[in-house]
């Protein structure tokens, strides 16, 4: 396992698209037996099928992360079906913008449910098995917008701060059990984020920002590979990485 991720039994949410799907590509073609998560189950089957069909081992499970027990049963089929955890990517994510006052208060509630508690539900479901282990990594994704606020953000930074929060809460406790966490906070990347901003507004100005500037989401699953791959005594703790022409 010269590349420290061959081998590596890697869970990936929100892996049906972008981010995800980007990184179970890289880590399958790495030699890495993925198990993806994510609501579309007709996308995630597809990806599955072609990952396999190239002769890589993945394992397709539906999950919502805002459900607890179906993020167990992510975890627990990865280990039922592989044997263990040794990665677990907290990807899923949405990002709807609008400024507070449109009080866009369901927006609000999802954002927390997705953001935060499919990231707990993450945490849940996979140390148990990495604490038995005595070995895992827990990857975690926050944003830009998780150590910069500005407006129409506010509520998505604020889940995207929190984030960073449980991450270095976690490193700190976890150290008996060597695992390693890792924060990604990437800037902006061609996803499908965009599109859940319902206020017209700031959809507009979101999607003219990323068509200028985005970056594949190719450029994520190589910052998720470089910390997976280091040797095991070294936790790289985060990366935050933004398109060359980013300002914020």
């Amino acid at each position: 396992m010269s590349n420290n991720i061959e081998g590596k039994v890697v869970v990936i949410t929100g892996a049906s698209s972008g981010l995800g799907e980007a990184t179970a590509r890289l880590f399958c073609a790495q030699g890495a037996p993925v198990v993806l998560g994510a609501r579309r189950a007709d996308r995630l089957q597809s990806l599955a099928n072609e990952l396999t069909g190239r002769g890589g081992k993945a394992l397709a499970v539906a999950t919502d992360v805002t459900q607890r027990d179906q993020m167990k049963n992510l975890v627990d089929a990865a280990v039922q079906t592989f044997g263990r955890v040794d990665v677990m990517i907290n990807n899923a994510g949405i990002m709807p913008q609008a400024l507070l006052e449109r009080l866009k208060i369901d927006e609000w509630d999802r954002m927390i449910d997705v953001n935060i508690k499919g990231v707990l539900y993450g945490i849940a479901a996979a140390l148990p098995y990495m604490q038995q282990q005595k070995a895992g990594h827990m990857i975690f994704v926050s944003s830009v917008a998780g150590h910069k606020v500005g407006p129409g953000f506010a509520v998505y930074a604020a889940t995207k701060h929190g984030v960073r929060a449980l991450a270095e809460g976690l490193r700190q406790e976890v150290k008996p059990y060597n695992i390693r966490t890792t924060v990604i906070s990437p800037g902006a990347v061609a996803t499908e984020l965009p599109d859940a901003i319902t206020d017209p507004v700031a959809a507009e100005r979101v999607r003219k920002f990323y068509a200028e500037v985005a970056i594949p989401a190719e450029s994520f699953a190589r910052a998720v590979a470089f910390a997976v791959s280091q040797p095991e005594e070294v936790d790289v703790n985060e990366i935050l990485f933004r398109p060359t022409r980013q300002e914020m």
